[in-house]
């Protein structure tokens, strides 16, 4: 019996073993099941042997703890992984069945907003590529971030239940439960072995691990997912029950579960602020729990636990976790404060995510010596030691030190208590580095500079290639053979065939089919019909002013001012493609999406515009609708205000399939820049020290902009004016905010700044585009160069200078 019979035999026996079915009475759902039952087998074999192999060695381990994870679909990525996707397929077509259809029954697992999510996915999946001992720790929330539905051009939200239908890939340990408690009282005893410490009075919430296998390319070892789930204590309260008091006999399972419901609850009410506070202490010490257990049953001293573990705090939120390992070494285990801190700064690194001060994490003093009294009184007796320290640094610079402490004016800064215990620091790309270094977290740099470093993001390549366009895969693999799915530096072969007319064929041929296949991908979910022909532009990221998405829309808007003139913008039609979700409670953010349809709204209205320009808004941008999206776009806009955007990993993902990068001199942008050369991107803009410079003079004057240009005058009336097919005064906050100060400065992302060098930017990119053979040579430098942006260069790096795993 061949493979593909074997695996046909076993996804039939599936069927008929858990289902109960046959094929041709199975539905879909379950025909993935069982598929994805039958790869979840081969998985687990490794799984075990690799868990093995690991206890055995003694070696050390990683826990990459981050409070999102944003794995999307996994049924393809696992197939690819074992080598397996054409058997399967094979296997499947034999009983009639199309695996792309069985694929689309899948949910996306969207535990996470955008790119701190998708980074800790990618790690995890380069990690176990790499074989590297890993476990990344997030909680299990029943509802994702949110569906996005757009109606009448408004984002509304649509709760995400992922994991309605069941999820194939997890297993659930209730056997390994933890309790994490709330509240209470501290009370503090002397005794002749020194303080005891008894908190009383605590509510308990029991943390229960799911556990999914992720596993590598071609490797052996794979890594684990851990998601915390809550549970009550007391799931139901029987007395309340046969009383009739069904609301009370449920209560306490309510409360308690509501912790990993939903990711991040709305936190503009002070309930919500809470309930955000629990979720991230409830991920830090069930994790911690979890991993001093293990420690103590494979290696006994806890001294040793820095020799054998390593955490990554994934930005901010999980930082609870540096004084709930404390709490434990020094209440439970009887360490003395000096050990456990020591154990602490040994074992814990943070890596940063955030450049803008005003968006770095902080919690209401109060809030947390209530919630979580003991953590607070080591969180004090932290700082009190950290400032210490810093005083013999800066003496007598009490504003200095004021604004490096832990706790200050009644809150908590979570960043500096990251920087005063662990042991590296790292941003997230070499300009976000330097940055830390140099302006947001100055004073700690000058202090401690050994602690700081720049660890350039990345994104895997069997994810955002093989499973996302499988024709340009099929073609590299063709041309260079396979060896870029295990070793990014094998892309740099590409650059062989840049003058070879034959492959630049073939490789905008596969473009070309890309548009087609995401034609018919946004007609299916959303009924929107756009030309394949087209060029496609996209700006697909989370919707936030300082990305600039309202820069891209001003800049159509000139272009609809342009064509509504008669004025000639060139013979090719342009499809503007923006994917973006915005936290429900970011009003401006949400006004910026309605702006957005209107002015696509307007242009469909006009067929002068129509024939040359359409703007698309994809609804519920997700991993499975950016697999579309990306291996189809010409243009990859990345346009945030220089020094805002610590890295981004959208524009390595549109690099790596072939597309050319319009952009600021930020985050990533600097390396990509670098790494393809001018000729092969284009960069306009303001650079850093040129936002800095204007700052610290506060010499933007924005209204200046628009009186001297009569384009951005005609674009930004249309918000005003009536033109747009919207309400009175829809967007009239939009154009005041660029224009006029309030309670915070006018246009503070700088877009009618970078107005005019985007305008002028935009026209060589678009006359470049005519000279089809040299466009498509731009491309595939952008792809043979995209290698250095692998994630699994980027967790190289981690592990040779920070984690030192075997």
């Amino acid at each position: 019996m061949n493979r593909t019979e074997s695996i046909g035999k076993n996804i039939q026996a599936k069927l008929k073993k858990t289902f109960g079915k046959t094929v041709k009475n199975a539905s879909l759902d379950q025909i993935y099941k069982a598929v994805g039952l039958c790869v979840r087998d081969e998985i687990m074999e490794k799984w075990a042997t690799g868990s093995a192999a690991l206890e055995s060695s003694g070696s050390k381990k990683l826990y990459y703890i981050s409070a999102e994870f944003l794995m999307g679909r996994a049924l393809g990525n696992n197939m690819i992984n074992l080598c397996e996707y054409e058997e399967y397929k094979k296997a499947l077509l034999e009983m009639g069945i199309d695996l792309g259809e069985i694929e689309e029954q899948e949910s996306d697992a969207g535990l996470g907003n955008g790119g701190l999510g998708r980074l800790a996915a990618c790690f995890l999946e380069s990690l176990a590529t790499l074989g590297l001992p890993a476990m990344g720790c997030g909680i299990r929330y029943e509802y994702g971030l949110f569906r996005q539905r757009i109606l009448e051009g408004e984002q509304v939200e649509v709760p995400d239940n992922w994991i309605e239908k069941g999820y194939v890939w997890e297993i659930e340990r209730p056997e390994e439960r933890f309790e994490v408690h709330f509240n209470g009282e501290i009370e503090e005893i002397w005794t002749e072995n020194g303080l005891k410490i008894n908190h009383k009075n605590y509510h308990t919430v029991y943390a229960v691990p799911y556990d999914m296998p992720i596993i590598g390319y071609k490797s052996e070892s794979p890594a684990t997912l851990r998601l915390w789930s809550a549970r009550a204590v007391n799931r139901l309260d029987l007395d309340f029950f046969n009383r009739g008091d069904y609301v009370h006999a449920m209560e306490e399972r309510e409360l308690a579960e509501v912790i990993s419901k939903v990711l991040y609850p709305e936190n503009n009410h002070e309930q919500g602020k809470q309930l955000r506070l629990k979720q991230f202490y409830f991920l830090a010490s069930a994790t911690v729990q979890s991993m001093i257990k293990y420690h103590k049953e494979h290696f006994g001293d806890l001294h040793t636990l820095p020799d054998k573990v390593a955490v990554q705090i994934n930005d901010t939120h999980p930082t609870l976790a540096i004084p709930e390992l404390m709490r434990i070494l020094m209440d439970e285990e009887g360490f003395t404060w000096d050990e456990a801190f020591d154990i602490a700064r040994r074992t814990f690194n943070y890596t940063n995510h955030t450049i803008m001060a005003e968006a770095l994490e902080t919690w209401s003093s109060g809030m947390l010596r209530e919630l979580l009294p003991r953590i607070y009184k080591i969180i004090e007796a932290i700082n009190e030691k950290f400032c210490a320290d810093m005083w013999k640094v800066y003496p007598g610079d009490f504003e200095k030190i004021s604004g490096m402490s832990i706790i200050a004016y009644n809150e908590i800064r979570m960043a500096n208590l990251c920087i005063a215990v662990c042991g590296k620091v790292n941003g997230v790309s070499q300009l976000h580095a330097d940055i830390l270094k140099n302006k947001t977290f100055r004073d700690f740099y000058v202090a401690m500079p050994d602690k700081f470093l720049g660890i350039t993001n990345g994104i895997t390549q069997r994810r955002w290639l093989a499973v996302a366009n499988p024709r340009l895969c099929a073609l590299l693999k063709e041309t260079i053979g396979d060896g870029f799915l295990k070793d990014w530096r094998e892309f740099e072969k590409l650059e062989e065939y840049l003058d070879d007319s034959a492959f630049l064929d073939k490789f905008a041929r596969v473009k070309r089919e890309n548009k087609d296949s995401f034609a018919s991908y946004i007609k299916r979910m959303q009924g929107t019909v756009i030309d394949p022909e087209s060029v496609i532009d996209a700006q697909a990221k989370r919707l936030h002013e300082y990305k600039r998405q309202l820069l891209k829309v001003v800049h159509i808007l000139h272009l609809y001012d342009r064509i509504m003139r008669g004025e000639d913008i060139g013979d090719r039609k342009y499809t503007f493609v923006f994917a973006a979700k915005a936290a429900p409670g970011y009003a401006k953010a949400k006004n910026i999406i309605r702006l957005i349809n209107a002015v696509s709204e307007l242009i469909e209205k006009e067929p002068r515009a129509k024939e040359k320009i359409q703007v698309v808004f994809l609804e519920n941008y997700s991993v499975t609708a950016a697999e579309w999206l990306i291996p189809s776009a010409d243009i990859s806009e990345q346009l945030s205000t220089a020094g805002r955007e610590a890295s981004g990993t959208g524009n390595m993902k549109f690099m790596l399939n072939g597309a050319v990068t319009i952009g600021t001199m930020d985050g990533a942008n600097v390396e990509i820049f670098e790494r393809v050369g001018s000729p092969n991107i284009y960069i306009f803009g303001a650079r850093v020290e040129d936002i800095n410079y204007m700052e610290a003079c506060r010499g933007y004057k924005p209204g200046e902009y628009y009186e001297r240009d009569e384009r951005l005058r005609r674009a930004l009336s249309m918000l005003i004016d009536g033109t747009l097919p919207a309400p009175e005064r829809q967007f009239s906050d939009i154009y005041h905010s660029l224009l006029f100060a309030t309670h915070e400065p006018a246009d503070r992302y700088y877009v009618l700044h970078d107005f005019d060098s985007y305008d002028r930017t935009f026209k060589d990119m678009i006359k470049d585009y005519e000279n089809r053979r040299e466009w498509n040579k731009k491309a595939l430098v952008n792809t043979a160069r995209a290698g250095f942006f692998s994630s699994d260069r980027t967790i190289e790096e981690y592990n040779g200078l920070i984690w030192k795993l075997r």
